[in-house]
């Protein structure tokens, strides 16, 4: 038996069962905009399109969320954020996330824009550069 700590995919010093885990499976709730952000990564990290549907705002949610398995997500980079935080109702994170896909790498620059539905954080849209 292996007592192997994970490291959480979006690349906080915490390990993914102190991280992103509890908010993916919705046993705490992301107190910032970053916090939300962090862990939408990591869902996609991990392939779970759940997750991702359940924290995307309901007007701008897709019907049909269907992630690649050949796309890996392999670091997380946040740049910055504007507001967003504990007594903030909107916010945005700028961040650059680093994936593989069918032998290349790649960049995933975006500026997301996130707001509160019901007290809880949700991504609205992005601008992707």
């Amino acid at each position: 038996m292996s007592n192997q700590v994970t490291a959480c995919p979006c690349m906080t010093s915490l390990p993914f069962h102190e991280c992103c885990q509890p908010l993916i499976n919705f046993s705490k709730i992301a107190p910032t905009a970053t916090a939300l952000m962090r862990s939408r990564f990591t869902a996609f990290a991990i392939g779970n399109p759940q997750y991702l549907a359940a924290t995307w705002h309901p007007l701008t949610r897709p019907t049909d969320l269907e992630l690649d398995p050949a796309l890996v997500w392999t670091r997380l980079i946040v740049h910055d954020s504007t507001q967003g935080g504990l007594l903030d109702t909107e916010g945005t994170v700028d961040f650059t996330a680093c994936y593989e896909f069918e032998g290349s790498r790649g960049k995933h620059h975006e500026r997301s824009h996130f707001t509160r539905v019901e007290g809880l954080w949700t991504y609205v849209n992005g601008i992707v550069t």
